[in-house]
């Protein structure tokens, strides 16, 4: 099964999430409803600003265990690497 690990930002290098889906294109709308993680509704966290895709769920859970312990500025770095102004992903999909 696909997986999916990724980022939500509040704003330009404000808070970020992290999380890790099945479904991105379900999972991205529950946390915009408030269905999604407590800790990005409370913090604002609604904007797509990185993802990365994995052909095996459990890899992308070992990923997402692994971006947890990054300092900030690397989970920064690794945003700006492929989205430097922190845009809204979800353009992208179609969405």
């Amino acid at each position: 099964m696909t997986g999916y690990v990724y980022m939500l930002a509040s704003q330009k290098r404000g808070t970020i999430y992290i999380g890790v889906t099945n479904d991105l294109g379900r999972r991205i709308p529950e946390h915009r409803d408030g269905t999604g993680s407590k800790f990005a509704a409370k913090h604002g966290a609604l904007r797509l600003v990185w993802y990365e895709e994995h052909f095996d769920i459990r890899d992308a859970i070992q990923r997402e265990t692994s971006l947890k312990r990054y300092l900030r500025q690397w989970k920064i770095d690794l945003i700006e690497k492929t989205n430097p102004d922190w845009n809204e992903l979800l353009r992208g999909w179609g969405w």
